[in-house]
């Protein structure tokens, strides 16, 4: 996969008309474009080269729009790009057929410029401001992933990407085994630091809430039972104060 040194939007639609019409308005204004007629040949292009964004019509032929943002999302490499759903659809269900897709926002067709390039500016720079604490928290070499209120997987450190690759479960069982059990933990109201042992895997891991301060998303890492001792094993073996051996265990 490469990547291009400007910003780069990916406009899927299926009139060449509208994405003469686009190409032009993001050009003007210092934005690169990638552009595709379907929504197949949006994911192809999408996977070769990961765009910083991408304008999606909704109503196309064959793959429409919400299911390619679906698939999008399903894709660990491209689920954090946002997707901003451009149509003449404008009842209240298709906007939120659009949301629950994946899509971060809606731009009505006509698509007025100056309205396009505004939007665009602002997730640009909500993606750009995420991919920087993201790019943070790999660094720390933690197993981190935030979960939305739904159990929606949004996104997940390089290490707990490959932790769930390497548990073989699909993005279905994913869901039914991990992420959807951990936010109906939630309605127990654990505390931060509270372990939900996920013993139904193939590989049993533990859960540790580290965050659940807002009604969006929900932060947790995973660990290995079998690899890492818990505070208390570490308090026994070493001559540590129990608020000693707390962090020394949280920061392992």
């Amino acid at each position: 996969m490469s990547r291009m040194l400007n910003e780069v939007a990916l406009v899927v639609d299926d009139s060449p008309d509208t994405l003469g019409f686009i190409n032009e308005t993001l050009d003007a204004a210092g934005i690169s474009v990638l552009l595709a007629l379907d929504g197949q040949q949006a994911l192809t292009i999408a996977e070769k080269v990961q765009p910083d964004i991408i304008l999606l019509d909704a109503v196309m032929p064959n793959m429409d729009g919400f299911e390619t943002c679906r698939r999008l999302k399903a894709n660990t490499a491209l689920a954090d790009i946002p997707v901003i759903f451009m149509t003449g659809l404008s009842d209240t269900e298709d906007v939120v057929r659009g949301l629950q897709a994946g899509g971060v926002d809606y731009l009505s067709k006509p698509v007025d410029p100056d309205e396009l390039v505004a939007r665009l500016r602002v997730h640009l720079g909500n993606a750009r401001r995420a991919m920087s604490v993201q790019q943070a928290l790999d660094r720390t070499g933690q197993y981190l992933i935030t979960l939305d209120k739904s159990g929606v997987l949004q996104w997940a450190t390089r290490e707990a990407q490959a932790l769930l690759q390497l548990s073989g479960l699909s993005i279905d069982e994913q869901a039914q085994l991990i992420f959807t059990p951990l936010v109906r933990w939630l309605s127990h109201a654990p505390v931060r630091g509270q372990r939900y042992k996920l013993e139904s895997l193939p590989k049993p891991l533990d859960a540790y809430l580290l965050s659940n301060s807002d009604d969006v998303e929900c932060i947790f890492r995973l660990a290995d039972p079998a690899e890492r001792p818990d505070a208390a094993t570490l308090r026994d073996r070493l001559p540590l104060t129990q608020r000693e051996s707390e962090v020394l265990y949280w920061i392992a």
